[in-house]
């Protein structure tokens, strides 16, 4: 029977389509990048819509701000590999990992999955000597990404979520602008898939999982704690989390990658990762390090009770260069989340 079964799949295979070649490694781990995102072969069409066997989805419960963009996010790893689960940093990933994340706009973002426009895929590459960043821009017609190591600029427009036409000047960055964001330690690093912000659920084809499960029954993740024990970045925009843990992880997915000890803001002395507990490494009554027009003349970090009073709060608002923070990753005021901050300070009671 095991025979005849055989038989018969072999000729079903004769007359079907070949599988596509599988992502080319030996390019990923080339001192010379590609010119061409389809030369890696991640994705099975030109227009990067189909992605390539081995390549599974992510999503992160709070992630960076980026103009309003939407955000499609992949990683492959070699085959036979497996990353190590950490906590509080991210997953330990094994050589020839790539992470894969398209920035898109539909034209509605009511409708995400309607008129889609891909603007950007970046690369993090984990090579034998550390990561590298590749960012790939999009053509209008949307069938070919090339390198773009300058940055661009790209008009975009889109329809809002409250129904508001919106445009933006959209930054690609360039090779330097990846390094400040993504440097801890004086090294390059990928920020957002921490296990504690990959601890959620996912909609995958036939069913819903959480990812850390996902990972590990796929063989992708090692030492990963049972999903209810494991620590949990909470989700920003759920108004059934606590305010505070909502606001922590806000802070942590836009702000702690540079405010954190071991990045390029550590002397400010403000941390903004979940992990902090210090009132005033958090800006509670504390003083900025150097006063300046991006202090808005105010006194303190965080004023509890008093966002209008508060840097952190005023920073966070504007969208001016030299004021604004982040400073680099969005041109836009992240309406929602400089509402959630206000409402967070607003709620504080002095320690």
């Amino acid at each position: 029977m095991k025979a005849w079964f055989a038989g018969l799949a072999a000729l079903l295979c004769l007359g079907a389509s070949p599988p596509p070649p599988g992502v080319a490694l030996d390019l990923l781990l080339a001192e010379t990048p590609a010119t061409k995102l389809a030369d890696y072969r991640l994705f099975t069409d030109a227009s990067g819509r189909k992605v390539n066997a081995g390549l599974t989805p992510y999503a992160l419960n709070t992630p960076l701000f980026t103009d309003y963009a939407e955000k499609l996010r992949f990683a492959w790893l070699p085959p036979g590999t497996r990353a190590h689960y950490r906590a509080d940093e991210v997953l330990a990933f094994p050589v020839g990992t790539v992470l894969v994340k398209t920035f898109a706009y539909p034209a509605d973002l009511r409708e995400p999955a309607k008129g889609v426009r891909y603007i950007e895929t970046r690369l993090l590459i984990r090579k034998a000597a550390g990561w590298v960043a590749q960012t790939y821009l999009w053509n209008p017609e949307q069938t070919e990404a090339v390198l773009k190591r300058a940055g661009a600029r790209v008009d975009v427009a889109f329809i809002d979520n409250q129904g508001r036409a919106r445009t933006v000047d959209y930054a690609v960055p360039n090779q330097n602008q990846c390094k400040e964001c993504h440097q801890l330690d004086e090294a390059l690093t990928p920020i957002g898939p921490k296990g504690r912000n990959l601890n959620g659920v996912l909609d995958y084809p036939g069913a819903s999982e959480n990812q850390l499960v996902h990972w590990t029954h796929k063989g992708l993740l090692a030492g990963a704690p049972a999903a209810g024990t494991a620590p949990r970045t909470a989700r920003w925009d759920d108004p059934a989390e606590p305010l505070d843990r909502r606001a922590r992880a806000y802070l942590d997915a836009n702000c702690a990658h540079c405010h954190n000890p071991r990045a390029v803001a550590s002397n400010s002395g403000l941390f903004l990762g979940v992990e902090e507990t210090r009132p005033a490494a958090l800006g509670i009554g504390k003083g900025p390090v150097a006063a300046g027009r991006g202090s808005g003349n105010l006194q303190v970090g965080i004023e509890p009770g008093h966002a209008e009073a508060s840097i952190l709060a005023y920073r966070v608002a504007s969208n001016e260069p030299g004021v604004m923070m982040p400073e680099l990753g969005r041109t836009l005021i992240h309406d929602e989340g400089v509402a959630l901050i206000r409402a967070w300070i607003d709620g504080m009671k002095r320690p």
